[in-house]
């Protein structure tokens, strides 16, 4: 039986801003059939706000040199072990190409935060814009205002940039060398110049509480981005927090789900994170309420290389196998750019 108190909640978080004692009392449900409910709703709230489909965004990892610090990431700069490369430009329009060879039309250039030239990446996009008729999603962290605008100008349509967490204290603590107030600009800085932006954070790193959860929750709710980011906390070896405790599954698939009810129109991914666990739990994200799927199509040469937490689910996937994943839970791959469903 379904508790009062989770209708409740439920029918509040739909209908106005969410309360922070609503957020928290569905993160935390783990009775099988609230979550069950919760999912279902979630999953309902998908299919009305952004129909019955799945978006794919082909992921290219084209550098795993960083200057920065994150406690959490395997690229971060103290880790000597760490392998490093940059991919050549050949390199990298041979990965779009395989993309676009099975049909998707978004791909995702992700980095480390290297300091790669502005004008290096300008040209990348621009060539990629020329060759490929697709969007170009850029997820390469914190830039100047003046990147984030020559890029725009190059062709670039989207942008990823995980918030990772709206605690000031929580994020000081997790990144040795970045403030929020800095994030928080450089989301501002995409929007005023005109990107599908999207943002994000991990579940289960050390010092999150549900409350922390609830008030990301918030922020995405009052932000309305395009794209929500959200997968659990894998922890790394050669970081220091190896000790720490993943993040934990129920409680990521709830955020999926109570963030998909509260926002509507995000395009959502089962992320990477969820498929990379001791087993694949892509397909209960997308059960969760998430609606788009991220294929690895770094190279060969270079995907384990890219290792921001271990045993991180790389493999290049048929398009038939892509397209299961979909029709396993009742949806079906939208073969389109997958633009922006906000209203307006």
């Amino acid at each position: 039986m379904i508790r009062q108190c989770v209708h409740d909640a439920l029918d509040r978080i739909q209908s106005s801003f969410p309360r922070i004692e609503d957020l928290e009392t569905l993160l935390g449900l783990c009775d099988p059939d609230e979550i069950r409910y919760l999912h279902a709703t979630s999953s309902s709230v998908r299919n009305e706000f952004c129909q019955e489909r799945v978006a794919l965004r082909a992921l290219i990892e084209i550098s795993s040199f960083c200057h920065n610090s994150c406690l959490y990431c395997g690229l971060n700069r103290y880790n000597r072990k760490a392998s490093r490369y940059t991919m050549t430009e050949e390199e990298l329009l041979q990965c779009v190409e395989s993309a676009v060879k099975q049909g998707i039309r978004t791909v995702v250039l992700q980095s480390g935060e290297d300091g790669t030239a502005t004008e290096s990446i300008s040209q990348i996009i621009a060539l990629i814009k020329r060759t490929f008729p697709i969007a170009v999603t850029l997820s390469l962290g914190e830039r100047s205002y003046d990147d984030y605008h020559a890029w725009k100008l190059a062709g670039a349509d989207r942008y990823l940039l995980r918030i990772e967490s709206t605690d000031e204290i929580l994020y000081r603590n997790l990144h040795t060398d970045r403030t929020l107030s800095s994030r928080l600009d450089c989301l501002e800085h995409l929007r005023t110049l005109g990107y599908q932006v999207g943002s994000g954070i991990m579940v289960g790193v050390p010092g999150q509480s549900i409350t922390t959860i609830a008030h990301d929750i918030q922020f995405f709710c009052e932000k309305q981005f395009d794209m929500i980011g959200i997968g659990p906390f894998i922890p790394h070896p050669q970081t220091p927090l190896a000790e720490s405790p993943p993040g934990d599954l129920l409680l990521t698939l709830n955020t999926i789900a109570v963030t998909r009810i509260a926002t509507k129109y995000p395009w959502m991914p089962a992320t990477t994170a969820l498929g990379s666990l001791n087993r694949d739990y892509r397909i209960e994200g997308l059960k969760a309420g998430a609606n788009v799927i991220m294929p690895n199509f770094t190279s060969h040469h270079y995907k384990a290389q890219y290792a921001i937490y271990p045993n991180k689910q790389s493999k290049t996937e048929s398009r038939k196998r892509l397209e299961q994943l979909a029709t396993r839970v009742g949806l079906s791959i939208d073969y389109g750019r997958c633009d922006s469903l906000l209203p307006g």
